[in-house]
């Protein structure tokens, strides 16, 4: 495991590696937690990872200038990324566990390389609303981020609308992530499954696909 690193969210210090579940009612909401978790990061020269819906990426780096961040600086050196959905977790029209997996690891180990001690990443997960085909791989992969991100000085924050995702979805993230934030708050999350527990359990995805 790498060395541990200290960052803040919602106000509170913790130490990555961390997979944070963010559960949000709001833009707003979503908005003041991750900006002052952006700008910790951007400002301590850590790599800072955001995935979304490129439709929404003008509106974001807005937010984030807004905020007193240089976006266009940060984009040209490279320490901020700001990736589409459409690029990553549904490349090709569909999603892929493993593929996905395998694509944020290669991310995590070209930041390494370049020089960056600690990454911060951040996920909306509105994409998985579109049930194209492969979403029912959503549960496995979220499990598998806890096998990653011990192999790495990383903070993972994935993105939840409550208001678009059924109860039951919701209840099933919670089985997948250590910490949760709600009402603005993080927590460590008595949900929280094992991995490898998890992974066994919904091996058979096919028989027991997540409702959205």
């Amino acid at each position: 495991m790498n060395k541990q690193i200290s960052f803040e969210v919602c106000g509170e210090s913790f130490s990555a590696p961390m997979h944070i579940c963010g559960f949000f009612d709001s833009k707003e909401q979503q908005y003041e937690v991750i900006v002052p978790y952006i700008m910790e990061g951007l400002a301590a020269n850590d790599k800072v990872i955001n995935i979304l819906e490129e439709n929404r990426h003008g509106e974001h780096c807005r937010c984030l200038a807004d905020n007193g961040i240089s976006i266009a600086e940060k984009l040209s050196l490279g320490q901020l990324e700001v990736l589409a959905s459409e690029s990553t977790y549904i490349k090709d029209g569909n999603f892929a566990a493993e593929k996905m997996y395998t694509m944020l690891e290669q991310t995590l180990l070209s930041a390494s390389r370049a020089g960056y001690e600690n990454i911060r990443a951040c996920g909306d997960m509105v994409w998985a609303l579109k049930n194209l085909p492969g979403t029912d791989e959503l549960l496995k992969y979220e499990a598998s981020l806890n096998l990653l991100t011990p192999k790495h000085a990383v903070s993972l924050i994935c993105m939840y609308d409550i208001n678009s995702f059924s109860s039951n979805t919701l209840a099933d993230i919670l089985l997948t992530h250590p910490y949760v934030i709600k009402d603005g708050k993080i927590s460590k999350n008595p949900q929280y499954v094992e991995p490898v527990e998890l992974i066994a359990k919904f091996s058979d995805f096919s028989s027991s696909p997540l409702k959205f």
